[in-house]
């Protein structure tokens, strides 16, 4: 890899590793020694093809759920079986990975700017603005699309199709538009534990030695051609365990976050 060799995006790589390296070192207790990351599935990460893979997931914080993923899918290609020990993997990383996020988000400071180096595709939220939902949904624009399009064409996507980290909300239309357009592998992820662990944005460990789950399943099985926009969503919300249906199981998370808001609202009163 020369020097300045750059990614589709215009990105130093030698600049893009020594990131990925820095912060998988800053942030390696956070799921192996704070608390401990359950992987399940990673034999699926070493299968895949170099490019035109997109990862969906649910999403429980702005930065701790991709943070993970970097170093699950490192540790899977570096030999690991469900597991991140030894940090070693981070030596060489993969860099065509690529995740979705919010430009509102990424650009709220320093350190999101820092880490949209190491991957983000930002893109404008069209339903939401400075964490309002808005009255008219806004255009897409086409630049992000197409964004998207050169990631997959280079190697993985990462992206949490609800657009948000609340649980249970409906996903996007977005994500089945571009599942049927690019045809990607498309890999559904599950994740528990993370809004537990750490706040809502995932920078700061909120509470230690909690057990975050993290499993990989096989790819979908899509259509590309027959299947409709809402059969694929359908389909996604199920994947990453979305759909309503999931609502008659409350996890031990959940209780717990509606137990806190009682109480808020008691001394409210």
């Amino acid at each position: 890899m020369g020097l300045f060799q750059r990614n589709p995006f215009g990105h130093i790589l030698f600049i893009k590793k020594w990131l990925i390296r820095l912060f998988g070192l800053l942030t390696h207790r956070r799921y192996r020694g704070f608390n401990e990351l359950q992987i399940e599935g990673s034999e699926i990460i070493k299968n895949l093809p170099e490019t035109n893979v997109l990862f969906i997931s649910n999403h429980q914080t702005y930065f701790a759920d991709v943070v993970a993923m970097f170093h699950v899918f490192n540790a899977s290609l570096s030999g690991r079986t469900d597991s991140i020990k030894n940090v070693g993997y981070l030596w060489q990383p993969k860099l065509n990975i690529y995740y979705v996020a919010a430009k509102e988000t990424m650009k709220a400071g320093l350190l999101p700017r820092i880490m949209a180096y190491a991957g983000a595709i930002t893109v404008e939220r069209t339903w939401r603005s400075k964490g309002i939902d808005v009255a008219e949904k806004k255009q897409v624009n086409p630049n992000d699309t197409e964004n998207i399009k050169l990631a997959l064409q280079d190697g993985w996507v990462i992206t949490f199709p609800q657009g948000t980290t609340k649980s249970f909300k409906p996903v996007r239309k977005g994500t089945a538009h571009i599942i049927k357009e690019h045809k990607p592998i498309v890999v559904p992820i599950v994740i528990d534990g993370f809004r537990r662990s750490f706040d809502r944005k995932g920078l700061r460990v909120k509470k230690k030695g909690i057990l975050q789950s993290f499993i990989i399943k096989e790819p979908l099985q899509i259509d590309y051609e027959n299947e409709t926009i809402d059969e694929i969503v359908e389909k996604v919300e199920y994947a990453i365990e979305q759909h309503p249906s999931f609502l008659n199981v409350i996890s031990i998370e959940e209780l717990e976050e509606q137990e806190r808001l009682n109480k808020l609202r008691e001394w409210e009163v």
